[in-house]
């Protein structure tokens, strides 16, 4: 149903080299940047998988307020969890919930939550029994 998803940020850079670390147990990379003169507004750098870029972070000079919002992103398997979100403590994320069994939304949700540096609830999660 989604084509992609963008998340506001407060700091561009900062964000950037967060979610290269982040997303990069999940199999996603950087796939393209566009410029604050391409835009006519701020930077934004698109993520995705097999060139696709499906998340997208960028910075507004037109005064856009950064909210907390709540992403999850597909793992594909448990051990990609677990790599998410080790990544993300290294990468200066806050704990939010470490990987592990969630069973109050199905029997095989294994997820963890960080906190990104904008304080966004970022999930990895995977739906596979293990």
């Amino acid at each position: 149903m989604l084509d992609h998803v963008g998340l506001h940020v407060s700091g561009y850079e900062r964000s950037r080299e967060f979610y290269r670390k982040v997303l990069t147990p999940l199999g996603a990379t950087l796939v393209m940047e566009i410029s604050e003169e391409q835009t006519g507004d701020g930077a934004h750098a698109g993520f995705g998988v097999d060139g696709r870029p499906t998340f997208w972070i960028g910075t507004s000079q037109h005064g856009a307020s950064v909210g907390p919002v709540h992403i999850a992103f597909s793992a594909p398997d448990r051990g990609a969890v677990d790599d998410f979100y080790l990544a993300a403590i290294a990468a200066g994320a806050k704990d939010n919930g470490p990987p592990g069994l969630r069973p109050h939304y199905h029997e095989h949700y294994y997820g963890a939550f960080v906190l990104d540096p904008d304080g966004h609830n970022i999930e990895a999660v995977c739906h596979r029994p293990e």
